[in-house]
């Protein structure tokens, strides 16, 4: 942690330090809401904490800025909690166990929080800073984006006055996004009837070592999916050995490409052979179409307890027959913006267990009608075994409008600064803009940010030098704001 506080703009790595020494889940954000609160109150800032759990603080602008436009600058206060599943953590009482490598700061077998603590800890360097040349500022710092961005959906209009917002959730440093898909929740659930267990074998079998990653930004590379994976190992085996299986638990997070998943299978050991040849032959298989993107893919089993039982046969096939036509990855790609993906889905957890399960897929489209033909899609596939589909945490997406000044400004700003062009672009995820712009439609909004790579994983991690990068451009950036 002291490596990470020497870094330089000390003033940006010190919040970030002191934020990430604060459990900050999605949903469970009541510490960092009033450690957010509690700062501005320190500063003798105007602070306010909304209904939602919001947090918004107001900072007059500097000596000789009074005349320029308003700045709403706007990051998520909550972080995604992933961890290896080697990894001792506990995210409600522990603060994140940063260390520097190289060029990067990492976490020890964890998520970072570098999205969107990084950009949390910009804006309390701004607010907290005595030298920074910048006008007004409102602050905006919204909970729950991680996990259905009902902060955004539940800010109220009139909060806010500035025409100007800069969202600083973007991951690549050369990026401008000015553009974002939308997102709903489809959820398959339902019970089943069980068996009495026949076998006399029993093992666990995990599918482990993939990449994952995020579900919206990082789709479009083609990384494994450990739910899918699993289920096209168990109808291999389902349909050459007669397994039963008594679980099935894959995934975490929507918003996170699965990167393990478990399941407890039994069979008659006159089988065993041919249960361990089918085991071999898919590892193989699997680490042969995923060794550019998930080289450390693994398929392992051990001997476990019998269970007592097991899914039913109908169901069973039912089941597994369902996840292998549910639609995966991408769906279509935009035919207007080369290299974008415009509608995809994510199967992002299942969970089999004694007479219960859930699917959860997050699917996502800057097309809305084409996001909801594709959950549609999907409400019909698991219909096909009986499960009850219900659609929730549905959000819109974010409509670019490449001619606003702020977008001149940066592209500008930027090319003077580090040369070439700032790609301005829209994003296959979800930004808060879009849902914040309902309530302020004639807000401009753009958003950028640092280099982090890996979010929504154990292996995320923020580029030092993309963050000094960021840091400079972002000063410049509020020197400039137009006049009112």
């Amino acid at each position: 942690m002291s490596n990470v506080r020497s870094l330089e703009p000390t003033i940006l790595w010190n919040h970030f330090a002191d934020l990430n020494a604060i459990p900050r889940p999605s949903k469970k954000e009541e510490k960092v809401i009033a450690f957010m609160k509690n700062f501005g109150e320190s500063l003798k800032l105007e602070t306010k904490v909304d209904q939602a759990g919001n947090v918004i603080i107001k900072k007059p602008a500097t000596p000789g800025m009074e005349d320029r436009e308003t700045i709403v600058m706007q990051s998520h206060l909550d972080m995604v909690h992933q961890k290896n599943a080697d990894t001792a953590f506990d995210f409600s009482s522990q603060g994140i166990d940063m260390f520097v490598d190289g060029d990067w700061v990492k976490a020890k077998g964890t998520t970072l929080g570098a999205d969107n603590g990084i950009g949390v800890a910009a804006i309390m360097s701004l607010l907290s800073s005595s030298d920074i040349p910048h006008p007004a500022i409102e602050a905006l710092f919204t909970i729950d984006e991680e996990t259905g961005m009902t902060g955004a959906k539940e800010l109220k209009g009139g909060l806010l006055h500035g025409k100007i917002m800069l969202n600083l959730d973007t991951e690549e440093d050369t990026d401008l996004t000015i553009g974002c898909a939308g997102g709903i929740d489809v959820t398959a659930t339902g019970t089943y009837a069980t068996e009495p267990n026949t076998h006399d074998t029993a093992i666990r079998i995990s599918v482990k070592g993939l990449t994952g990653g995020h579900s919206g930004t990082e789709i479009h590379l083609g990384r494994g999916n450990a739910n899918k994976l699993m289920n096209r190992l168990l109808s291999r085996l389902a349909t050459e050995c007669n397994i039963g299986i008594q679980s099935i638990d894959g995934g975490s997070l929507r918003n996170a490409i699965p990167r393990e998943s478990v399941a407890v299978i039994t069979f008659s050991s006159n089988n065993a052979a041919q249960v361990n040849a089918i085991l071999s032959e898919m590892r193989g298989i699997f680490k042969s179409e995923y060794s550019h993107t998930d080289p450390n893919l693994d398929i392992v089993s051990e001997q476990t307890e019998k269970p007592a039982t097991v899914m039913s046969q109908s169901f069973r096939d039912n089941f597994l027959n369902a996840v292998y036509a549910c639609p995966n990855g991408i769906y279509r790609m935009t035919p207007t913006i080369e290299g974008l993906v415009q509608t995809s889905n994510n199967v992002a957890r299942i969970l089999v267990k004694d007479g219960s399960y859930t699917v959860q897929c997050l699917t996502r489209s800057s097309v809305n009608s084409e996001k909801m033909d594709l959950a549609e899609a999907i409400r019909s596939t698991y219909r096909l075994c009986g499960a009850q589909v219900s659609f929730s945490g549905e959000y819109p997406g974010w409509e670019p409008k490449p001619d606003a000044a702020i977008i001149k400004i940066m592209t500008e700003t930027y090319s003077e600064l580090f040369g070439g062009h700032a790609h301005v672009n829209a994003i296959h995820a979800g930004l808060e803009c879009g849902i914040i712009g309902a309530n302020y439609p004639e807000m401009q909004m753009i958003s950028f940010g640092p280099n982090i790579y890996g979010a929504h994983s154990p292996d995320e991690r923020a580029q030092i030098s993309s963050v000094q990068k960021f840091w400079k451009y972002l000063l410049e950036v509020l020197k400039r704001v137009p006049k009112r």
